[in-house]
């Protein structure tokens, strides 16, 4: 598995994209989250690929996209995480995270945390981030529908 910036030529991908309602109660669509891509230099469309398929979706938001989340200037706000519907279960999303230190790393070597804002009652999306390093601190902040609970993960000095 790979993840990559959006580049156009993904469109396609992103078209065959398939969330269902209850997932979109959760997530803006990768199409939605693009077309504001577009417009803020800020938000970073990122795909998780397993081969040519897209399997895993996110943005990463610097700057004041963090603000309502962290007060840390060093941190990258995660968004808009999805797994296509037809690939759940699989563990792409786990391994998307997993993925994301280095790939944070190597484009955005100046963040220190990864922040994020999860549905209170989205108990399986708490668990999984859990497992992969996120820390709840007790933060919350208000999502588009409902209250966040605000995790975050600290990154930690690459040893050589």
């Amino acid at each position: 598995m790979l993840l990559v910036f959006y580049e156009d030529k993904a469109q396609n991908l992103v078209e065959q994209y398939t969330l269902t309602e209850e997932q979109l109660r959760y997530t803006k669509s990768p199409k939605e989250s693009i077309a504001l891509a577009k417009q803020d230099n800020s938000r970073h469309a990122i795909l998780a690929m397993d081969g040519n398929k897209l399997v895993t979706f996110f943005v990463l938001h610097e700057k004041e996209g963090v603000t309502p989340y962290s007060s840390n200037e060093q941190a990258l706000l995660i968004r808009s995480f999805s797994t296509d519907f037809y690939e759940q279960g699989k563990g792409y999303a786990k391994t998307a995270l997993q993925l994301l230190l280095d790939f944070v790393r190597k484009h955005f070597p100046h963040i220190n945390e990864l922040v994020l804002g999860v549905n209170v009652p989205n108990r399986a999306a708490q668990e999984l981030y859990k497992r992969c390093g996120f820390v709840d601190e007790g933060r919350q902040a208000m999502g588009l529908r409902e209250e966040l609970k605000v995790m975050s993960y600290y990154m930690k000095e690459v040893e050589n």
